[in-house]
Order: C-alpha cells, then sequence, then structure tokens
C-alpha cells in the first residue's frame, strides 16, 4: 500500500505519513468492543536538509510537561507543539526537553551528546520516543565500534558536550551547535556526527 501511494503521487523526495487509529465509536472512556480501524496515509514532498546537516542548528532548553508514556507515539502531541513553538518564538530551530533537569529529547526528534568519542543518549525508557533513526544511528555507531551510554544526563552537562546532534525522520542526524545562546563544539558539527551523517548516506544509497 505504501509503494502504491508513493507510485500515485509521483514522489520524488519526500515523506510517506501513515496514521491508524481504533476506530470510528461513540464518545466514551471505554475502548469500544467491535470497530473497524481507520488507516490514513499521504505523501509530502521534501527536500533533504542538506544545508541544516551542514551548518548545523539551534535550542533552547525547555522543561518536559508530558505524560509517563512518551514511548507510545499518538497523536496527543500538544506539549511537543507548544515546545516547538517557544523556541522558534526564542529564535531557536529545536526545544531540548528536561524533566527537573534530567535531558530527555527534543520536541520533534531524539538527541545525543558527544564526550570524549563516547555517545550518551537517554535510555529508550517510557520518557522518550524511541525513533526508527535514533535506532539506525545507534546501531552505525556500534558496527563502528563507537562506545554508547544509554543513562540520562543532566542539563549542565550539555555546556560541555563535545558535541551535540539530533536524529529523526525529517531532518536525519543533525548537530546543535549553540543551546541557549551558548556555542557547542565551536559552533560547527564534530568530526563523529559527520562520520554517522556519512554512514546514514551510506545506508540510505544502499537500501534505494
Amino acid at each position: 500500500m505504501v509503494r502504491q501511494l508513493v507510485q500515485l503521487n509521483r514522489m520524488g523526495d519526500g515523506t510517506v505519513y501513515l496514521q491508524i487509529t481504533r476506530g470510528p465509536a461513540p464518545r466514551s472512556h471505554l475502548f469500544p468492543k467491535e470497530t473497524k480501524p481507520t488507516l490514513i496515509g499521504y505523501c509530502t514532498s521534501l527536500s533533504r536538509p542538506l544545508q541544516l546537516q551542514t551548518n548545523g542548528m539551534t535550542a533552547v532548553t525547555i522543561p518536559d510537561i508530558r505524560w509517563l508514556q512518551c514511548d507510545i507515539k499518538s497523536l496527543n502531541l500538544l506539549p511537543n507543539t507548544l515546545a516547538k513553538q517557544e523556541a522558534a518564538d526564542a529564535g531557536a530551530e529545536e526545544a531540548i526537553l528536561h524533566r527537573d533537569g534530567i535531558v530527555t529529547e527534543c520536541s520533534a526528534s531524539n538527541l545525543m551528546m558527544v564526550r570524549n568519542g563516547i555517545i550518551h543518549t537517554h535510555p529508550a525508557n517510557h520518557l522518550i520516543l524511541h525513533g526508527i533513526t535514533r535506532e539506525i544511528v545507534l546501531r552505525l555507531a556500534a558496527e563502528e565500534g563507537i562506545t554508547i551510554i544509554e543513562e540520562p544526563f543532566h542539563l549542565g552537562d550539555l555546556r560541555t558536550a563535545d558535541e551535540l546532534f539530533i536524529t529523526s525522520t525529517t531532518v536525519e542526524i543533525a548537530s546543535i551547535v549553540e543551546v541557549d545562546g551558548y556555542v557547542i563544539g565551536g559552533g560547527i558539527p564534530g568530526p563523529l556526527t559527520r562520520k554517522l551523517q556519512q554512514l546514514f548516506e551510506s545506508k540510505i544509497q544502499s537500501t534505494t
């Protein structure tokens, strides 16, 4: 069905969005016993963010006010939307979320920190959405022998990071070169981030 959708839309570079719900039913707090799921899918033309990947992006830190089941990909994105808008209003491109000073992820992406050649990222528990791109990047890093530590880290660690980068479907891998006005890694994408970008690019080319 996805391949047919792409062909019908004559897609080049772009995204395919799929959404499935339990189906129509009278308003109630109980799960409907008998209902037919509703599936929606559509394509959107979108160029790969090559300039963003080359130059990096800016971010601000914002409290994570989401519920405690962030590992469930649902349509309840109001806190993410509010955080993203707050970042945009501050002149930044992404919002780094934290719970009482512990960094979780970003409003629309996963976050990774590099220090001394080691990747640090929040574990894939109920406090983050374990993204597909995140999974692929961690797999590529492991295959290259790069050490990965999946443990929570603090807001204060961001300023002492050698590199920061995010992963997501639309951004792929992009450096964060400034957080709350503080320059990270000299203000340019770091070597490990660039290496992962190259590995990811090779992965894309090998599967198309």
